[in-house]
């Protein structure tokens, strides 16, 4: 932070190279906030930098820890105010920048070390505690009950101080704010839990509750660190976005050279030389040559397109053929790869603002922590009991109503019903994603690569002559189209085969010459347009051959469709492929809602309108038009063979070909679902029951820790209801 503020403060906002003007005089700047945890952290932030004269959004992105500020040019806000505003309320701040920003890692090792110290803390302080409580209901010489206690406190004492550091930091800055969070009682509870231990140790009391303490800890600690390893999957979704961009182009200078430049040098009017097995840099449009594009991870069309002079281009759409210059009509930030960015930074944001079931009952639970704590030692002072009775009663008051069992009641269901998935063929990519998965009301399927497999296959194989379709491939082995290699497979090509670029190849077979490629180039004009994807073989003089391509529905398409409806949900498909393959597939599947030709915007259209409905919508999606959509709707899931920009935008990934495991994430997820709210009862209802017993002064700290550990058992043990019944 102070290394940001060196390099920021005193600089004019307009000049300042990390804010952003934006249309309309606006100012834009992104910053990564350490230190943020749950919903409260976002309001607070929200509401602090939303408080400085001229802002006109503050936005926080809890998944990517980032914070979005728009303010008026005319405004006195610099960024280095916008970083001590946010001091000031317990954040640190510096840049974003998510080609190089790795806060988390950090973040990520120091809960596990931290985990894995409490837990082997906890263990050996366990083994000495069951010593005394065994020898006090026997003959334990208190000699024996001290050293037992000291060399506890020998191994709670400096494990404590490690391992508690992210809820003792995370308090501290909630206090500097004058605040509460949900860390605050339990850094008291802790600490006052040691206390209380070293002094009853001192006194040669019979009981210690320094196994209170750490497994307190160790317990909490598995869930935020779960919590943290899950969130820390869906940061990459810019990083991954950019690979597709690349870092170079290579832009045709005014005298004919070609030179690599990087990126950033790129502007409307330079022209860009692109050769096959390229991605275009920039959006543009094709000056000279002839080239065969695939764009499916960009639109989401199906066949790859043929471009020639005059045509647009979009920037990471692949060369697959030949080779073309493009004049650039945008670059940087005006191009569709960059929209696409945008509207899924956009959605990610509004998705981070999603309250979870743990956040919520969270929420009201702190203040009533402390109120009872602090009422139970002030009353207990007032009616004439000694202040280490009183702190006993306190400290038990703190303790029985830890929350232990509150914070394993979501991460313990998510354990088991993670792990149910992950046999069932589903990766959980984000932690919320049960507790949105289990709301949903409508499916809304992408068709390329997500319904259908991924590659083009040959439809009518049966209808061809065995010999002819040998021939054929072998033919096909000698071409770099995409359609031929789906055709070839891994067959040996003919050799002296030549390519003619945009019309086929042709060879010289025992005298008798070969074609295939289009109909054009083999002499045949009884294809029909519209009929999809057709490439000809024809061999001397004998009629052409049609070999028909189609993408093929995954083997479960239709079975998981069938068993979505028959779980009362709506489908429909939304795709921005052409209008007759997204009909046959829609129709072949039995949807009667569907879409073809829908850009990114419009699927978020779509997916923004079904929101304003009150529905809860889930997108299965692959293509990298589909991630804004995919991080827009309530809940997602892409296949593994997506795109990298999918696979971090959605909340869980598909593996294998199969679609079957979307049913098996819904049911497990409203399982999953109704066992959280289960824990999370019989939490409060343990807090209910034992809070009056310990008030009135019948635990003891001791009592008082089974009683906790009992609670958090019974939700260990609830939790395993979450594992998926049955599987197809």
């Amino acid at each position: 932070m102070n290394a940001m503020a060196g390099q920021i403060e005193g600089t004019p906002v307009a000049k300042d190279s990390f804010v952003t003007a934006l249309p309309g005089g606006l100012c834009h700047l992104d910053l990564a906030v350490d230190g943020m945890h749950c919903a409260g952290c976002m309001r607070k932030i929200e509401k602090a930098v939303s408080a400085l004269p001229g802002v006109t959004l503050a936005r926080v992105n809890l998944t990517e820890k980032r914070l979005a500020v728009e303010w008026a040019e005319n405004a006195q806000i610099t960024p280095t105010g916008i970083v001590d505003t946010l001091r000031g309320v317990g954040f640190a701040a510096h840049p974003f920048d998510p080609g190089v920003n790795t806060s988390g890692d950090g973040e990520d090792k120091q809960l596990i070390k931290a985990m894995a110290v409490a837990g082997f803390a906890a263990m050996n302080i366990m083994l000495l505690s069951v010593s005394v409580w065994s020898g006090n209901v026997t003959d334990i010489a208190s000699e024996t009950r001290d050293l037992f206690h000291w060399i506890s406190a020998l191994i709670a004492l400096p494990a404590v101080a490690y391992a508690g550091r992210p809820f003792f930091d995370s308090a501290v800055k909630a206090l500097r704010a004058r605040s509460l969070n949900m860390d605050v009682p339990i850094s008291l509870a802790v600490l006052l839990a040691l206390f209380a231990s070293v002094l009853q140790t001192m006194r040669s009391a019979e009981h210690a509750y320094f196994d209170s303490a750490v497994m307190l800890l160790f317990f909490l600690l598995v869930g935020r660190t779960l919590d943290q390893v899950m969130r820390r999957r869906t940061r990459n979704a810019a990083e991954t976005l950019l690979a597709l961009k690349g870092e170079a182009a290579d832009r045709v200078d005014a005298d004919g050279t070609v030179r690599t430049v990087p990126l950033s040098a790129l502007g409307p009017g330079d022209r860009v030389h692109v050769a096959q097995g390229m991605r275009f840099p920039a959006d543009g449009a094709i000056d000279a040559g002839e080239v065969l594009v695939d764009q499916s991870l960009v639109t989401g069309e199906t066949d790859p397109v043929r471009l020639t002079e005059g045509d647009p281009v979009y920037a990471g759409a692949l060369a697959v053929e030949g080779a073309a210059t493009a004049t650039v009509t945008a670059a940087g930030s005006g191009t569709l790869l960059d929209e696409i960015n945008r509207l899924m930074e956009r959605a990610l944001e509004n998705r981070s603002r999603y309250l979870r079931l743990a956040d919520r009952a969270a929420k009201a639970y702190a203040p009533a922590v402390h109120i009872l704590a602090a009422l139970a030692f002030v009353g207990w002072l007032a009616i004439g009991a000694p202040w280490h009775q009183a702190l006993m009663i306190a400290v038990a008051v703190l303790i029985i109503t830890c929350p232990c069992a509150l914070g394993l009641a979501v991460p313990a269901a998510q354990v088991v019903a993670s792990g149910a998935l992950f046999k069932a063929g589903l990766v959980v990519n984000a932690g919320d994603m049960l507790e949105r998965l289990s709301e949903v009301d409508t499916v809304v399927f992408d068709k390329t690569g997500t319904l259908t497999l991924p590659n083009s296959h040959l439809q009518n194989a049966n209808d061809i002559p065995t010999d002819i379709l040998a021939r054929a491939r072998r033919l096909a082995g000698a071409s770099r189209h995409p359609l031929a290699r789906a055709l070839a497979g891994d067959v040996a090509p003919i050799a002296g085969a030549v390519e003619t670029p945009g019309e086929g190849v042709a060879a010289t077979v025992d005298g008798i010459e070969v074609r295939l490629g289009s109909p054009a180039f083999c002499g045949d004009d009884s294809v029909q347009s519209g009929e999809g994807s057709v490439i000809c073989y024809r061999e001397g003089s004998n009629p052409a051959i049609h070999f028909r391509f189609g993408q093929t529905l995954r083997s479960d398409a239709l079975e998981t469709v069938a068993a979505l409806k028959a779980r009362g949900l709506s489908v429909e498909v939304l795709s921005g492929d052409r209008d007759a393959p997204v009909r046959t597939v829609a129709e072949a599947l039995g949807v009667d809602h569907w879409r073809s030709g829908a850009k990114p915007a419009e699927k978020i259209a779509r997916l923004k309108a079904h929101a304003d409905a009150g529905r809860k919508v889930l997108m299965v999606g692959d293509g990298l038009n589909d991630a804004p959509s995919l991080a827009a709707a309530h809940a997602s899931l892409s296949p593994i063979s997506a795109v990298h920009v999918s696979q971090a935008a959605a909340d869980g990934l598909i593996l294998g070909e199969r679609l079957w495991p979307v049913v098996t994430a819904v049911d497990t997820a409203r399982r999953a679902s109704t066992v959280m709210r289960e824990n999370i009862a019989i939490s409060f209802a343990y807090n209910i029951i034992a809070v009056p017993i310990a008030v009135f002064g019948f635990v003891t700290p001791l009592i008082a820790a089974i009683a906790m550990s009992a609670s958090s058992i019974v939700v260990t043990l609830n939790s395993l209801r979450a594992k998926t019944r049955g599987t197809n």
